[in-house]
């Protein structure tokens, strides 16, 4: 029997000789790497840490002591140790194991995540209750050094630095985010070798400190200023400034070291950071060597670390979006792409390395991108602004204050909208239209195809009023080559696609295919249907909505929230005109959306071809 197959949680684990720990790491990395070969999943970020999940269980009372994970992509290994080890082949499957931490499947999963950089705030709202209510737990925020380039992080360190409570804060330095880490802290973060100088320089000041009479001030004195001056060679200056104690860099492999550093800081008072140094992907060659692109990893070949592809040629919205991207720039220089840690999943890799000096990865800074576009659009330079849907809400201050309010030129290419499927409720893209939707000046659009995409962002870099939004889906990019028209599109216009008279069905998106094919079930049913591709959410067409009392009906179908949507500015508009005919919203429901494949969610919810031709049946009565 291996050792895995003895492990079912912590206090299993704690069973084992450190020297056990080492075989343990090795089996727990061969058994992630041949689930999420055919599940998919957050591989590197896992893998790498390993020896670091199996350390803290090892050193803390798990679940009385708390670790708070930071986004939840190196959780692999934590959620197999902490009984789900026997569920682990249902990853990111609908009804299956969450790629992320969550609070409704373990005990073990202290705060649910899944967007970068929140563990040190919920840590130390952790802290302070379990003082307010006179508890002993230990509370450990495992943070990577590429969610410390957002800001929420700093004002959690300066908060915990000020109010000096007992935390540990576990810094994973890996190089790495999602691409790889960028920004003046990851770099000064990577000064690593003078570290261990300067932590063995530091105890034994300390040592020597301790020992000498209160009575000798001025020999105290000049000592205290050593100590200081040996800060400025380490990596752990900033936190110590910040009011930490630092520890490290340690090897994040080791597991008797962390082990040591682990058992010994637990009882130091006050904040603690505790600086690890890991290899994203260790252990798999191919994910060493190509850590982004096995940062998030559908199903492949584990010999030869090759993607197992699709049957569809076509390719990914992303992929259009960035060969449109690098069109533009080849045709204006006064144009920039700005993304935040997603050059590959953007598609904007190919476009940074073919043009350097105008695309920029800000790190996990929404906030930062969308204000710095302000910047740019503000001084005459065109900023295209590429992030997915469920970040960009990190950022709505700043696109209503920074931008909108300003009337400023940014193009808001809004990537993974609607529903992406396997990374579950915290990444799906169901809100942006509602979010956008209130905000005075915002231009509001979303392309049927491919083609339309490219035109659309045409259009974008061209407009000069104010800022530009395109939303786009997550996966394979159609092209609806016989429902395409060679017009200039004008801002606000909708495109019939096929006329009819009983029912108005006006669709959105990637939704303008399911209205497309539910046209011909239509048609067999005697039902007279007029699909409409409402490429624009905001401005809506004017000129078309004052001639909806010409029908029996009016269907709305977006993937986005039924609250705040499309529909619901659809159906506003009939109500203060008095068009006084049935209408049915169809949109993702009043819920957060669940984990499983983009079909069965549609399914789920009704998004289908099949619920449209029903839906328009009960609205005729028929």
């Amino acid at each position: 029997m291996s050792l895995l197959e003895q492990i079912n949680n912590p206090e299993d684990l704690r069973k084992l000789k450190i020297s056990e720990l080492e075989t343990l790491a090795s089996e727990i990395r061969d058994f992630i790497i041949s689930n999420v070969s055919k599940t998919g999943g957050h591989l590197a970020s896992s893998l790498g840490a390993v020896e670091l999940t199996l350390a803290l269980h090892y050193c803390f009372n798990t679940p009385k002591d708390k670790i708070v994970w930071d986004v939840g992509h190196q959780t692999y290994a934590h959620k197999i140790i902490t009984q789900r080890k026997n569920g682990f082949h249902t990853l990111r499957q609908y009804k299956g194991i969450s790629g992320f931490p969550k609070t409704e499947e373990s005990v073990y999963d202290t705060f649910n995540v899944g967007h970068s950089s929140t563990s040190i705030s919920a840590a130390l709202g952790m802290a302070i209750s379990r003082d307010i209510l006179e508890l002993d737990d230990k509370i450990i925020a495992v943070i990577g050094d590429g969610a410390l380039s957002s800001g929420i992080a700093y004002e959690g360190l300066d908060n915990a630095g000020y109010l000096d409570r007992d935390l540990i804060v576990v810094v994973n330095d890996n190089n790495m985010s999602i691409s790889p880490s960028l920004g003046a802290i990851s770099t000064y973060l990577s000064k690593k070798m003078t570290g261990p100088v300067y932590n063995k320089l530091r105890n034994e000041i300390e040592k020597a400190i301790n020992t000498l009479p209160i009575v000798h001030k001025p020999t105290l004195k000049i000592a205290r200023k050593i100590e200081e001056s040996i800060k400025f060679f380490s990596p752990g200056l900033l936190f110590e400034e910040l009011g930490f104690k630092y520890f490290g860099p340690i090897n994040g492999h080791k597991i008797e070291d962390l082990i040591t550093i682990f058992k010994n800081v637990k009882h130091i008072k006050g904040p603690i950071v505790i600086h690890v140094l890991t290899t994203k992907g260790k252990g798999y060659e191919p994910a060493e060597k190509n850590p982004s692109l096995f940062h998030g990893v559908g199903k492949f070949d584990v010999e030869t670390g090759k993607p197992i592809k699709s049957k569809s040629a076509n390719p990914s919205y992303s992929n259009v979006f960035a060969n449109k991207v690098e069109n533009i720039f080849k045709k204006r220089d006064d144009v920039v792409a700005i993304t935040a840690a997603m050059l590959l999943g953007t598609g904007l890799e190919k476009v940074e390395k073919a043009y350097p000096d105008r695309v920029f990865d800000v790190g996990i800074a929404e906030q930062h991108a969308v204000t710095m576009a302000g910047g740019l659009a503000i001084s005459g330079i065109k900023p295209i602004v590429a992030i997915y849907s469920t970040f960009l809400q990190r950022a709505y201050d700043q696109i209503i204050h920074d931008i909108a309010l300003q009337k400023l030129p940014v193009v808001f290419a809004i990537d993974r909208a609607g529903l992406v499927g396997d990374d579950g409720e915290t990444h799906q893209g169901n809100f942006d239209i509602s979010y956008l939707n209130l905000i005075p000046n915002m231009i509001i659009s979303a392309p049927k195809d491919a083609r339309e995409l490219e035109r659309l962002l045409d259009l974008a870099v061209s407009y000069k009023k104010g800022p530009f939004s395109i939303r786009y889906p997550r996966g394979e990019a159609i092209d609806l080559k016989e429902e395409y028209d060679d017009k200039n599109i004008e801002i606000g216009s909708w495109q019939i696609l096929k006329e009819g008279e009983d029912v108005a069905v006006l669709s959105v998106g990637s939704c303008v295919k399911e209205a497309l094919e539910a046209f011909e079930a239509l048609k067999e049913k005697n039902i007279s249907a007029e699909i409409v591709n409402a490429r624009f959410i905001k401005p809506m067409d004017m000129s078309y909505l004052k001639k909806l009392q010409r029908f029996k009906a009016v269907i709305t179908m977006e993937e986005n929230s039924a609250i705040g949507g499309f529909g619901s500015s659809v159906a506003s508009y009939m109500a203060q005109n008095r068009i006084n005919i049935p209408i049915k919203i169809m949109a993702i429901p009043d819920r957060f959306i669940e984990q499983g494949d983009q079909k069965t969610l549609k399914e789920n919810i009704g998004l289908t071809a099949e619920n449209l031709v029903k839906n328009i049946e009960t609205l005729l009565n028929i």
